[in-house]
């Protein structure tokens, strides 16, 4: 090797150690994500039953009857079902009122009640949602579906999201340490936050989640029996990042 080759050599070596030397003690904030997906396992869907008549008795009544009907048929088409009750409201229908010539407003008469209830239906049965929906038109409307994941899904998925995130962070960890010439043995984890609860340097960490119900579907009230509906349940993605702190030594 040549007098110059061996010059080139070393001042190559000298710069390489600087440049190196010059990354010692340097604090390097990383940001990670990871996501998982899985098929909606649960839905939520809301019913309700409303009734209109001169009498208040009578349309509360009627409110009641078909409730606790409405909710014998959910029961006995889904056993597992969690139902619950919720919204019961009585209001007051008043008569048209227009104008008297001379600009005042006559003041209205109540001719009517309207009364409502609205019934939660939470279940992990999808396959048998539609019969089941079905079934409950007979004397319910439809008012709400959204779909999601049940919570041992969501627990098993959540333990596959942190591991991805954290895989995440060791990738971007090592392509970092080559870019600034270190190996990644060489780069010591000083904090990983999973919760976003500081602010690195502009770098806002969070995790986020689809939202847990993300499919909605409306439908009006039906007396008679109805044809099955089509449901499709769809899939939920649960998202994660994190911020980690790196120093290099």
């Amino acid at each position: 090797m040549s007098l110059k080759s061996v010059l080139v050599l070393a001042a190559m070596t000298a710069a390489s150690q600087a440049y190196a030397q010059s990354t010692t003690g340097t604090m390097v904030v990383v940001p990670a994500f990871g996501e998982v997906t899985h098929p909606n396992d649960e839905a939520l869907a809301h019913f309700m039953i409303e009734e209109q008549d001169k009498d208040k008795t009578v349309a509360a009544s009627k409110v009641n009857q078909k409730m606790k009907q409405g909710t014998e048929i959910i029961r006995k088409e889904d056993p597992q079902a969690k139902l619950k009750t919720y919204g019961y409201y009585t209001y007051p229908v008043y008569s048209e009122v227009r104008p008297l010539p001379n600009g005042t407003m006559p003041k209205p008469n109540i001719v009517g009640w309207r009364v409502g209830q609205y019934l939660e239906v939470k279940t992990q049965n999808l396959a048998g949602l539609p019969k089941t929906t079905a079934a409950a038109q007979k004397l319910l409307g439809l008012n709400g579906l959204n779909y999601g994941l049940s919570p041992e899904t969501t627990k098993k998925l959540d333990e596959q999201r942190i591991a991805l995130t954290y895989r995440n962070l060791n990738e971007r960890i090592a392509s970092i340490a080559k870019a600034m010439g270190r190996q990644p043995a060489e780069a010591v984890i000083d904090t990983v936050d999973f919760e976003g609860s500081g602010n690195y340097g502009g770098q806002q960490a969070d995790m986020a989640a689809a939202a847990p119900y993300a499919m909605r579907s409306m439908a009006k009230q039906q007396e008679s029996a109805v044809p099955e509906p089509s449901f499709e349940p769809g899939e939920t993605t649960l998202q994660m990042r994190l911020v980690g702190k790196v120093k290099f030594k």
